[in-house]
């Protein structure tokens, strides 16, 4: 049975919510979501967006409800979580690369229609050997257009593992992927267009290249949140991925300059301390939000910043003024949300400054 503290009830305000912990701001979640399902529509792509960013099978089906195809799902733990919250068109975004996985894989087919990512024989190999060709499961091949992380790469060695797949009697083959993710925090605007064009051009070419060999390719993917506004122009493409851009978060907005959304999340935390007249300490440390991409924020407060943090505390510098008092609460725009949201069990969901839902992040640790 969960302590009383974790279950305020509905109607109330953040004062009666106990800290640290998350909030949604469901009107700007909504929106941020109708956003770039829009974009994606205005644009002939489907939306597959990351499951990573939210963990969260209520703002899964949220998401769909709004016009998303399905999910893409970092891990196979995290679309087990989904298909039984009762979500079918799951793309997993790792390959899967033991018996193991695939055994569970091959349950999971029962029960869902998931996409698998492969990028070498081998993986085919392995999925053969443990799926019935019954129940042929999807299979995209990951492309390496730059950043040197999985993939096989564009044109011929792509469509030798196609024809492949396309041999193997309990896969089919399904299209390609690629991550333009290095190419998110270019500066220049016109360079970093001009990249992200050369490099989902070679998901185009490599598409291209399958269709002359006689292999459909009906899914090409590719997008993440802080490019998606330029993935989205390029030729060639099927659907995006982007998913955090529900939230949004400094790194978006400061670091890849996406300014077409708001931030829905944010952190709430209380002081819990005033040993002087230029610090603050709160109860919300790196055990709360994380600080690895972006120092997260104070929002709406010009005369706090974010000096430090340790394990279960955070040190804040008063700019100005007298400073919040002991007991106040303040909240706090996360540095990068996809690190945060994994810190936390359940989003408090607001509307007009109402408690509205309480939403679990049910595949928060499915690292698997």
């Amino acid at each position: 049975m969960q302590p009383s503290h974790l279950n305020p009830p509905i109607g109330s305000t953040i004062e009666d919510i106990d800290t640290p912990c998350l909030l949604l701001d469901l009107d700007i979640f909504e929106a941020n979501v109708r956003q770039i399902s829009d974009y994606c529509s205005s644009h002939g792509l489907a939306w597959r967006p990351h499951a990573k960013s939210h963990k969260c099978p209520d703002i899964a089906h949220k998401i769909i409800s709004a016009g998303a195809i399905g999910l893409t799902c970092a891990k196979l733990g995290e679309a087990e979580v989904m298909a039984e919250a009762g979500i079918r068109d799951l793309l997993i975004a790792n390959p899967l690369a033991s018996p193991i996985k695939v055994r569970r894989l091959a349950a999971l087919r029962e029960v869902a229609d998931p996409i698998v990512l492969v990028d070498h024989a081998d993986h085919v190999g392995i999925l053969a050997a443990s799926l019935p060709p019954s129940r042929p499961v999807r299979v995209l091949i990951e492309i390496d257009i730059g950043m040197n992380r999985c993939g096989v790469q564009p044109g011929g060695p792509a469509v030798t593992l196609a024809q492949l797949i396309a041999a193997t009697p309990a896969l089919e083959f399904a299209g390609i992927m690629g991550y333009e993710g290095h190419l998110l925090m270019v500066e220049d605007p016109t360079e970093k267009q001009q990249r992200i064009a050369a490099s989902i051009g070679l998901l185009a070419e490599t598409k291209l290249a399958l269709d002359e060999s006689g292999i459909p390719c009906p899914i090409v993917s590719a997008g993440g949140t802080g490019s998606f506004e330029i993935t989205a122009l390029q030729p060639g493409l099927t659907e995006l991925q982007a998913g955090g851009g529900i939230f949004m978060d400094l790194l978006y907005r400061e670091l890849c300059h996406v300014d077409c959304l708001d931030y829905a999340l944010t952190i709430l935390a209380a002081v819990t301390s005033r040993p002087a007249a230029d610090r603050a300490i709160i109860d919300a440390g790196r055990k709360t939000m994380n600080q690895e991409m972006h120092i997260p924020e104070i929002k709406g407060r010009d005369d706090l910043r974010i000096k430090g943090l340790s394990a279960e505390h955070g040190v804040l510098e008063v700019t100005s003024g007298p400073g919040p008092r002991i007991g106040e609460k303040i909240q706090i725009i996360p540095g990068y949300g996809d690190f945060t949201t994994v810190l936390h069990d359940r989003f408090y969901c607001l509307r007009n400054g109402r408690l509205e839902a309480i939403w679990p992040l049910t595949a928060r640790g499915r690292l698997d």
